[in-house]
């Protein structure tokens, strides 16, 4: 089982944490990952774009001119896709991107991200993370406390607005609940910084 530190909010190492060994210590898969991510971004996609056909298009009901006789190329329409303001030939039209990828291909997904972190020594374990009201320049103590520079994930056990507020407008910091947790972001940001009982409901879910 691997071990990590374990931290309170002021940066001193209170103590060691044990990890599940099937979550947070196994083979990182990086095709899984992979599909992870191409399926995160594109369910994100809403796919409402469209775009009109001829027969979308405002007017063009009258043939411009008669078929023969005046020396011009035929036409029937003004809103021909070769006209301006004709209708669009092979445009985008509604449709869903969404990608389903299987449980036990999203869960060893979620255990590699996981494991990446643990392999890379980009976690900190937090006893616990609290703040009676939201103060963003609390937070930012706290993570310089911990000695955080670059993009963080922080991750509570269940939802904290006050947390969520302290955190969402610092540059590169990204505050999420443990059900909400996702491989694109374990894999955007460089740290993960997830209290204990945090690492208790992943384990709970993905052991």
């Amino acid at each position: 089982m691997p071990k990590v530190a374990l931290y309170n909010i002021n940066g001193e190492q209170v103590g060691e944490v044990e990890l599940t060994d099937n979550v947070f210590g196994v083979a990182v898969h990086q095709s899984v990952l992979h599909d992870a991510v191409v399926a995160y971004l594109a369910n994100q996609r809403q796919g409402t774009h469209d775009t009109k056909t001829r027969a979308e298009v405002r007017g063009g009901g009258r043939k411009p001119w008669r078929q023969k006789g005046t020396g011009r190329a035929r036409h029937g329409s003004t809103r021909s896709p070769i006209w301006k303001g004709g209708g669009i030939v092979f445009g985008p039209h509604p449709r869903d991107y969404s990608i389903k990828l299987p449980k036990k291909v999203r869960r060893l997904a979620m255990k590699s991200a996981l494991s990446s972190k643990v392999e890379s020594g980009n976690i900190v374990v937090l006893d616990l993370l609290q703040l009676e009201q939201p103060k963003t320049k609390e937070m930012v103590r706290i993570l310089n406390n911990l000695k955080i520079s670059n993009k963080a994930l922080v991750v509570t056990a269940d939802k904290n607005d006050n947390i969520i507020r302290s955190a969402r407008n610092i540059p590169g910091v990204k505050p999420t609940s443990a059900s909400h947790l996702n491989v694109y972001d374990l894999l955007a940001h460089q740290t993960l910084v997830i209290t204990r009982d945090a690492v208790n409901r992943v384990e709970e879910v993905l052991a």
